[in-house]
């Protein structure tokens, strides 16, 4: 999977941003994977938590905000500014179609 410069090798479980390999927790592995593979679609914080660790999202609010925050610090040149992982505020999380 590629969106810009980030790519995912799913098979060998790799991130490269910009041909640099990035090492990612295996939660915020599969958190991205999921926003990569479905490029455009927003997905609402509780969606994330009930994807990733299979369970009700009671209190997942600040769990997966830290690890989008961690991901957004490997992946982003300017955290602050992604180029990928972008808020859609009062909504959710997403990875733009490029």
């Amino acid at each position: 999977y590629t969106v810009g410069g980030l790519s995912i090798n799913d098979d060998l479980k790799e991130v490269t941003v910009d041909g640099e390999v990035v090492k990612l927790t295996p939660i915020e592995y599969n958190i991205l994977l999921l926003l990569v593979k479905n490029q455009g679609k927003v997905f609402s914080i509780n969606q994330i938590y009930e994807s990733i660790w299979n369970e009700d999202a009671i209190g997942a609010d600040n769990t997966v905000a830290v690890h989008i925050r961690h991901i957004r610090e490997k992946i982003e040149i300017n955290p602050k500014e992604p180029r990928y992982l972008k808020v859609v505020w009062g909504v959710g999380y997403k990875i733009d179609k490029n």
